[in-house]
């Protein structure tokens, strides 16, 4: 690929992760290479197995996913080992984008690490501008600050114009989960 892009997939709306790994599995269907950096997130999501499965499949180096969320608090503030996480998550965001190896890097929910404190916003845009120019980048998550969607090449943003989970509906397994 020449030319790489910057990607936000943004708002309030349901399916920013599910878009962002959309495009990884087409990137390697393409023969690309993905990297997968998950901020917040510490779950075994429903994806993660598949992913898992999927570079097992692709052989080493084709797909990469890492988590730095130790748990979901947004019912309590972050902790100490929280901040711990989302740092090492900087890091190896920086070291994925600086690497050589991938075609296509994800980083989602950063916005939402900058929004609840775990990331610094000037963190977050370092590593932003940090991407090398034939590296595409895709930035998910609610709450995109307005430097962060200054920087994008292709804004979405995801809009919810109605929800089930407003009658009362939990995540799904396989669904939201």
């Amino acid at each position: 690929m020449d030319k790489g892009y910057m990607h936000v997939y943004t708002g309030d709306g349901k399916g920013k992760t599910t878009a962002a790994i959309g495009l990884c599995v087409r990137a390697l269907g393409a023969g690309m290479s993905v990297y997968i950096g998950q901020f917040i997130k510490g779950m075994r999501y429903s994806e993660i197995t598949t992913l898992e499965t999927l570079a097992a499949a692709l052989g080493p180096g084709r797909l990469v996913v890492e988590q730095y969320g130790l748990g979901c608090f947004i019912m309590r503030a972050p902790e100490k080992a929280d901040l711990e996480a989302a740092a090492e998550g900087l890091t190896r965001a920086r070291e994925a984008l600086a690497s050589g190896r991938y075609g296509l890097v994800v980083l989602d929910e950063l916005n939402v690490a900058v929004q609840v404190g775990v990331v610094s916003e000037a963190d977050a845009l370092a590593v932003v501008d940090a991407r090398p120019p034939e590296v595409e980048l895709v930035v998910t998550g609610r709450y995109a600050t307005d430097a962060m969607l200054g920087r994008a090449d292709l804004v979405t943003e995801m809009r919810e114009v109605r929800h089930y989970y407003r009658t009362g509906v939990q995540a799904r397994t396989g669904i939201e989960r």
